[in-house]
């Protein structure tokens, strides 16, 4: 069996950009833990995978907790967010493996977005209806149709940006004739649309450091390998499932019983703030599409245009 090295691991499975709570709290320790995990056990994607679930399973239990057992409702509630947490950390530790060990399979894949959903759901419905049904506040109930709805419009959202990327990408490569018709452009895959933007490469050695202050903040982000998209669907599940319930330690010293409903308030609207700037990008880029399609075309770079354009078709 291979000696995987931490340095090893870093390089082959870790993203270029990631989630800055992947990046800070999951990846330190999921990193390590995979090197002990690859070179001492035979564990592999798929039985993480279900590890990670059973842990969701454990901390949605925990979430229900204070419905049945009197007087440690908040031990049960921050027991909870460290079991999502974990379970989190085992769900990165799967692809780490798979991309180490080439392990991973394409069915691997599938069960590892499906048991994600669940796991989510799962715990956020059993989190806010217990709240309910212990505190009697049905802003709980209010609150939690809309977590549900806007992490499914995330979700629909990504896929649709990111389909609209590569047909815009696989047009222009048409048009230029770096690729025919029908042939699939270089670089074209299933990259995260929070990931695919040009302008957040990091900056040449030799290039002008940035000026202004969101430049040099998206530099550093991007050194540390943050993406500037600082609030995703990683950041809403974790501060739903992981922060929120936790809050429940200010019971401890104040009269409020918790902040899970301002938590998932911020949440929401963090997360609808990012996706709006995610369109508003899109939007950039499909008018620069279109400049190029134009000056494409004028050019004569082909013969004879494409019957459907990125923005046609169904």
């Amino acid at each position: 069996m291979p000696r995987f090295t931490f340095a090893q691991v870093k390089e082959e499975t870790y993203k270029a950009k990631d989630a800055w709570w992947t990046v800070f709290l999951v990846d330190p320790l999921a990193g390590r833990l995979v090197v002990w995990t690859a070179n001492r056990t035979g564990i592999t994607p798929n039985q993480l995978t279900l590890g990670a679930g059973v842990l969701g399973l454990l901390s949605a239990l925990c979430f229900v907790a204070p419905a049945f057992v009197e007087g440690t409702g908040w031990g049960w509630l921050v027991l909870g967010g460290l079991l999502f947490h974990l379970s989190f950390v085992l769900d990165c530790m799967d692809g780490k493996i798979a991309r180490l060990k080439g392990n991973g399979s394409v069915f691997g894949s599938w069960v590892d977005f499906v048991f994600d959903r669940i796991r989510f759901f799962g715990c956020v419905m059993a989190l806010l209806v217990t709240q309910w049904a212990v505190t009697g506040n049905a802003a709980y109930l209010i609150v939690a149709p809309v977590v549900v709805f806007f992490d499914l419009l995330r979700y629909l959202n990504g896929a649709q940006v990111a389909k609209t990327r590569r047909a815009m990408h696989q047009t222009i490569a048409e048009l230029s004739g770096e690729t025919r018709p029908g042939q699939p452009a270089a670089g074209l895959g299933d990259a995260d649309p929070e990931d695919d933007e040009m302008a957040d490469a990091p900056a040449r050695p030799d290039a002008p450091a940035p000026t202004g202050f969101y430049p040099r903040v998206r530099d550093f982000l991007l050194r540390n390998r943050v993406r500037p998209h600082l609030f995703s669907g990683i950041e809403f599940e974790m501060f739903l499932c992981v922060v929120a319930p936790m809050t429940v330690v200010v019971a401890l010293f104040t009269p409020l019983n918790s902040l899970i409903i301002p938590t998932a308030v911020f949440s929401v609207l963090a997360l609808a703030l990012f996706e709006v700037v995610l369109v508003l990008r899109l939007w950039k880029d499909t008018r620069r599409f279109e400049v190029r399609r134009r000056q494409l075309l004028a050019s004569g770079a082909v013969a004879a245009a494409p019957a459907e354009t990125a923005s046609g078709g169904s």
